[in-house]
């Protein structure tokens, strides 16, 4: 039995993009030549790193997400993905934890323009 804990994100030298998993059945790609700027903000303790790109804004929830934006400066945050609360125990303190991912999109998914 894999006791790995989960991953709420990942590397990869010279990225070209940024995968978002929303669900295991929901996920997409944004392209870093779309990327616009990051902003940060810690509050009380709870971090929020918003990512906004030319067709969305990912809007990220978790704890040490300064590590994560400075991958993402670097061009080498290559996935993120939420991880249940219920799994901070397993994942420990150490690396950034992402517990809620929001997008805003100007288009709803499936809807063509």
């Amino acid at each position: 039995m894999d006791k790995k804990p989960p991953e709420c994100w990942a590397l990869q030298p010279q990225a070209r993009g940024l995968r978002v998993e929303l669900t295991p059945d929901h996920s997409f790609v944004l392209p870093y030549e779309h990327f616009i700027y990051s902003e940060y903000v810690d509050r009380e303790g709870e971090e929020v790193l918003k990512l906004v790109f030319a067709t969305h804004e990912i809007v990220l929830n978790g704890n040490l997400l300064r590590r994560v934006e400075a991958a993402l400066q670097k061009r080498e945050l290559a996935s993120v993905a939420a991880v249940a609360e219920k799994f901070r125990s397993v994942v420990g303190e150490a690396p950034p934890f992402i517990h809620e991912i929001a997008v805003i999109s100007p288009t709803p998914a499936g809807e063509a323009k």
